[in-house]
């Protein structure tokens, strides 16, 4: 059972949100690009099955999974880039529930922390709707350290004005578990997504974007 122990009682927390896996399903445009990569490498396309266990840790990563080593390059990687900013938001939208969940928490702190890069970032949270929501936007390549590392975390609650102790780092795989852990933050699993959580502990787990509502209420 998900721990739905609200995670405040008065003061809203600062919600730092991962993207892929957490706020929207983007599986199967990242495979698209993955696919057509391949293809110009003359090799078979991967299943969403596949695609989806090597999502989580940035582009640079996924492209290194799904291409053979020799086949890895970082003309390899820019070509995928291309090849996904064109199909972004193809098919790629948010979960059943966040945005609801987003609106009706729109005056807290609210921040994206993500490893996918900044500029891809804004142009998918602004095609789909939610960047209204959203202030702090901390992209893959914002810093030069990515998640799990805690700077991008910390980077965010800095332009939030918010002390870690103050904040949920929540998302879908243990990336956003270790950088929320060593920033000081507590941290919410989201059991929906792509990723996994390495067997690490978390303050919170949510199954459903329906346990985010239980989690983080918002008081009448």
């Amino acid at each position: 059972m998900p721990d739905l122990t609200p995670a405040s009682a008065t003061a809203h927390p600062a919600l730092l949100f991962d993207l892929d896996g957490t706020l929207v399903d983007s599986v199967a445009d990242l495979g698209s690009a993955v696919n057509r990569l391949r293809a110009e490498h003359s090799l078979p396309p991967l299943p969403p099955a596949t695609i989806r266990t090597c999502v989580g840790d940035g582009a640079t990563v996924l492209v290194q999974r799904t291409l053979p080593a020799e086949a890895f390059s970082v003309a390899a990687l820019q070509r995928f880039l291309a090849l996904y900013a064109d199909v972004l938001l193809d098919q790629t939208r948010p979960y059943p529930g966040i945005v609801d969940f987003l609106a009706a928490r729109r005056h807290w702190p609210l921040a994206v922390v993500t490893n996918k890069p900044e500029g891809m970032t804004r142009v998918l949270l602004a095609g789909l709707g939610l960047d209204i929501y959203f202030p702090v936007i901390i992209g893959g390549d914002t810093l030069t350290e990515k998640k799990p590392h805690p700077a991008p975390v910390l980077a965010a609650l800095k332009h939030l004005g918010c002390r870690p102790q103050d904040a949920v780092m929540i998302g879908d795989h243990h990336t956003d578990l270790r950088a929320g852990a060593a920033a000081g933050t507590r941290t919410c699993f989201c059991v929906w997504g792509i990723g996994q959580d390495d067997g690490l502990p978390t303050d919170h787990r949510a199954t459903t974007v329906n346990d985010l509502q239980q989690l983080f209420p918002v008081q009448p």
